[in-house]
């Protein structure tokens, strides 16, 4: 502890271990850059299964013509795209357990202790659907088909249901005003939950169609119907950022805390 010296007296200044070590971070900063990670490697690992693996990216059992691989071809089959898409996993996996202690406190602040049960489901399936997005990323359909397709299955299912649980809780259990970023949040959240669902069946749709008719390009019909489920669940997840806006997280030599 610094100290200035008055008469017999010292008075501390400043702490010593914050003024040696004290790194803040926006915590709106912190959601856009762990979303930014799979997005990138997700765009990434498409445009180079289209450009270098295309026929095989894109070839299934029916032997007709696509365009588009399925997600778990382009993130999973081939390297180096399921190299960069295991280390962007891993990486926001890791940052996400940040994001559910931030939402931990979030609804102990803002929401009522009668929906508490509702909140503990929604971390619960966000925890659960961070879990199986791990799982199903580093073991592909080629290398555990059962793990893999279990994984999958279990990702949709918590990712829907955080999504409806967390957008009834903002919307209908707050007792807190809501001020513009909330606004922005559960409109975002609500267009990303829909479209979602509607990924969801069109993607149940386009495979139905692809085996039970083997037409070209429907497949491929079914990989954007895929990219859109991706791509929903991101949007979903970066309304953190509109969540704890003007919240940072600050580290220093005594650990984390959120300021």
């Amino acid at each position: 502890m610094s100290k200035l010296r008055l008469g017999s007296d010292y008075i501390p200044l400043v702490d010593e271990e914050y003024s040696r070590f004290r790194v803040v971070f926006s915590f709106s900063k912190i959601a856009w850059f762990t979303v930014s990670l799979p997005f990138f490697a997700f765009l990434f690992c498409v445009g180079w299964s289209i450009l270098y693996n295309f026929e095989k990216a894109t070839e299934t059992h029916c032997k007709v013509y696509n365009f588009l691989p399925s997600v778990s071809a382009a993130i999973g089959h081939y390297r180096p795209q399921k190299t960069i898409w295991e280390i962007a996993i891993a990486t926001q996996a890791l940052i996400r357990g940040l994001v559910l202690y931030m939402y931990y406190q979030y609804f102990k602040e803002t929401v009522y202790t009668w929906a508490w049960g509702m909140t503990n489901f929604a971390m619960l399936s966000y925890f659960l659907e961070n879990t199986a997005l791990v799982t199903l990323s580093f073991w592909s359909s080629n290398e555990n088909y059962v793990l893999h397709k279990l994984s999958f299955i279990t990702f949709l299912l918590m990712s829907l249901m955080h999504m409806m649980i967390s957008y009834i809780i903002v919307r209908s259990c707050r007792h807190v005003p809501r001020d513009t970023n909330d606004r922005i949040s559960l409109r975002w959240k609500f267009n990303s939950m829909i479209s979602n669902v509607l990924a969801i069946l069109l993607a149940c749709y386009f495979f139905y169609r692809h085996n039970k008719y083997c037409e070209p390009l429907v497949y491929s019909m079914f990989a954007l119907a895929e990219y859109i489920v991706v791509i929903s669940n991101m949007a979903f997840h970066v309304t953190a950022a509109y969540d704890f806006a003007g919240r940072s997280c600050l580290i220093s030599r005594t650990g984390l805390r959120i300021i």
